[in-house]
């Protein structure tokens, strides 16, 4: 559903090299039921699915400019895609030391977490069995602590809960332009259950019920 839509499609077309990967057999991979391609696909919330699908936006030398998780509404996508521009930018600056660079990076991520449009963080709640798990887990990144930013909008109904955005800047904000093969995929996609399926094709593509 995230690629499916035609300005984002338009966008990674003309503005980006597109490649993918295969994760199968990989740690944190997913676990999921199996998704045939000519299946049902359902809207879900913004970073569902953290273990099947990672986005990684690199620069042409292999730097990880920015990475996002799971499913995306493709309004939302966007606004992340245009993020990851902007530290492509950064990156190619003549005029900052590589030190600045880095600062300027996290600080970036971190006024992201601000500048958030709200009904994208609303878009951005833990799905219910993600909760559960990361309510379970006292050092759970989802937690806030004194001195973190709480937007003005539930993200769903755990409310005692970071948004998925939040974290995933959060987590990017701690690795300003790494390397691609430096990159802690398996850390930075941790969350939520690594198992569960949704039974797509059980569901009405209209409504997401089960019919």
């Amino acid at each position: 559903m995230s690629l499916s839509n035609d300005s984002v499609l338009n966008v990674l077309k003309s503005q980006f090299v597109c490649g993918y990967r295969n994760i199968t057999g990989q740690s944190y991979a997913g676990k999921s039921g199996k998704h045939e391609t000519d299946g049902q696909a359902i809207v879900t919330t913004n970073g569902a699915g953290p273990h099947n699908v990672q986005f990684l936006f690199l620069s042409e030398d292999g730097v990880v400019l920015h990475a996002i998780l799971g499913y995306w509404d493709p309004r939302d996508l966007l606004w992340e895609i245009r993020f990851a521009q902007g530290m492509n930018r950064l990156w190619h600056s003549s005029s900052r030391s590589a030190e600045d660079k880095r600062k300027q990076f996290q600080i970036a991520n971190r006024l992201a977490i601000r500048q958030l449009p709200l009904d994208m963080v609303a878009r951005s709640h833990l799905q219910g069995f993600d909760a559960k798990k990361e309510l379970k887990v006292a050092a759970s990144g989802f937690r806030f602590r004194p001195g973190d930013y709480h937007p003005p909008v539930r993200a769903g109904k755990h409310d005692n809960l970071k948004s998925t955005v939040q974290v995933i800047h959060e987590r990017m904000a701690q690795r300003p332009f790494v390397a691609y093969e430096d990159f802690d995929v398996a850390d930075f996609s941790d969350y939520g259950k690594q198992r569960y399926d949704k039974k797509e094709d059980l569901r009405d593509v209209r409504t997401g019920k089960k019919k």
